[in-house]
């Protein structure tokens, strides 16, 4: 089943960045169409122009004015973007390049050339609830995820086995491939565990020690989950001056289902990780609807070491929009103290809550929506 996606092809050249299995390739052969394609992940074609980069330029001078070229996961021959960026430069708006990538990690590493400005940068994350329509389903979100490929497997068992192959092949196989990983048992252990500790405050000792590997390791290999596009830190915002608030950030994976294959939970109840998965949810569509509405929202949290907290400051110039989220069905006007106490900074401008009730409530000076709607409005920008 296809799915209209919400990303708008841009006006100009252009990277498109996003975990794999996400729909780069699927959006671009639909939408924009190319009239040469290159595929870095066929073993031929990686031969061939990690050989020769020159090649580009001689497929590329075959082709008509106005011209439109995908080259497919850019990050395995960064060399080439030396080629397309000579070919901008000396055939100045002939072509328009669609470059995609999985990875950020090699083109840092080799300090490739970005293209000076002449490509936009642009993002594809899983389908969100606003592509999905009614067919978004907050409990399958939260069970398993949302990457496209799901939507044409039949039933749970087919979706479980996606995921696991999923996890298999691309975080683990994939990244060692890649050769940024050493030892695979190391690392192995450190993704549960850092599954374990989604959506709460990362605390790079005691993930340590639980994957017996040094602190540095765990540090570098939190780098390499954002590097290749696998999740994000959320990091902690200051808004009392006279108030020691918490320092250390959050971590969240892209994806919910991930995020419980990882765990080796696919099988089993939701449980007491509802509440983070709702927030791992949430936190993607939010990302997900700022990078398509091209908003460059700022994310955050904040909390003090008492335990008060929010989930999430949304951040967009000086307007603030402070958002609890909640797994229950029933929201308790207790659930508001965090709110309130971050909004006494006189630095929010909207209290939220999201919960998994049935309607929308108004509890104080607390707007409180249903999982649903409040994506609905999310998108509709009543949000922020």
């Amino acid at each position: 089943m296809k799915y209209k996606r919400l990303l708008v092809s841009p006006s100009q050249s252009f990277f498109l960045f996003g975990p794999r299995g996400t729909g780069k390739s699927s959006w671009l052969r639909d939408h924009f169409k190319p009239d040469l394609s290159i595929d870095l992940l066929r073993s031929e074609e990686y031969l061939r122009f990690s050989s020769e980069p020159g090649l580009l330029r001689d497929r590329v001078a075959a082709l008509p004015a106005d011209s439109r070229v995908v080259i497919d996961e850019i990050q395995k021959v960064p060399a080439l973007l030396d080629e397309v960026h000579s070919l901008m430069f000396s055939h100045e708006g002939s072509y328009q390049f669609a470059l995609t990538g999985s990875s950020a990690r090699k083109l840092k590493q080799a300090e490739a050339n970005m293209l000076a400005g002449r490509a936009v940068k642009r993002e594809m994350f899983p389908l969100c609830s606003k592509e999905l329509g009614s067919d978004f389903s907050p409990e399958s979100g939260m069970k398993f995820g949302s990457l496209p490929g799901l939507f044409s497997l039949p039933g749970s068992q087919e979706k479980i086995d996606f995921l696991y192959a999923y996890v298999e092949t691309y975080l683990r196989e994939e990244i060692l491939r890649e050769a940024v990983v050493r030892k695979l048992q190391n690392y192995q252990r450190f993704l549960k565990h850092a599954a374990i500790m989604n959506a709460q405050v990362t605390n790079m000792n005691n993930i340590s020690r639980e994957a017996g590997v040094a602190r540095s390791t765990v540090e570098g290999y939190f780098e390499i989950l954002v590097d290749t596009l696998l999740g994000t830190f959320v990091e902690p915002i200051h808004l009392k001056a006279k108030v020691k608030e918490v320092a250390a950030p959050k971590f969240y994976f892209f994806d919910c289902g991930v995020v419980r294959a990882l765990r080796n939970e696919l099988g089993e109840s939701l449980g007491e990780q509802a509440g983070y998965l709702l927030e791992t949810l949430l936190l993607n569509e939010i990302r997900a609807y700022s990078s398509y509405r091209n908003l460059n929202l700022q994310i955050h949290y904040w909390g003090t070491p008492s335990g008060t907290e929010v989930d999430f400051i949304i951040c967009k110039g000086r307007k603030k929009v402070a958002v609890e989220v909640k797994s229950s069905r029933r929201w308790d006007k207790k659930f508001n103290k965090g709110l309130h106490s971050c909004a006494s900074s006189n630095q929010i401008d909207k209290l939220t809550g999201v919960y998994q009730g049935p309607g929308r409530l108004k509890l104080e000076d607390v707007d409180v929506f249903p999982v649903k709607d409040f994506c609905e409005a999310l998108f509709a920008g009543e949000i922020i």
